[in-house]
């Protein structure tokens, strides 16, 4: 999964998805936390592992650990996974706007 951190947010919300220059599609994710000493990416993972049903132990942040776009791989049944992440995104517009 894709991910562009939002970091030193107001609230911890999935704020849609967004399209970078070359289209690819990204989950843009707004957290609280400052983008420091990995506080961030702990609040991240939280998030995903409270949205998607899952322990924080099957969410995995395998690129971008320094940067606000991220790769994240989220262990447990696919098909599950993809219906949790369908539910959430329900009612999200794509935004694909490049920043």
């Amino acid at each position: 999964m894709r991910v562009r951190l939002m970091p030193n947010s107001s609230s911890c919300r999935l704020n849609g998805i967004f399209r970078d220059t070359q289209g690819v599609a990204f989950l843009k994710i707004c957290i609280t936390a400052i983008p420091e000493k990995g506080k961030a990416n702990k609040e991240l993972i939280g998030l995903l592992a409270k949205e998607l049903k899952v322990s924080k132990s099957q969410c995995d942040i395998i690129g971008g650990e320094l940067d606000r776009y991220k790769k994240i791989k989220i262990t447990g049944d696919t098909t599950l996974l993809k219906e949790r992440l369908e539910i959430w995104l329900k009612g999200q517009k794509d935004d694909s706007t490049n920043y």
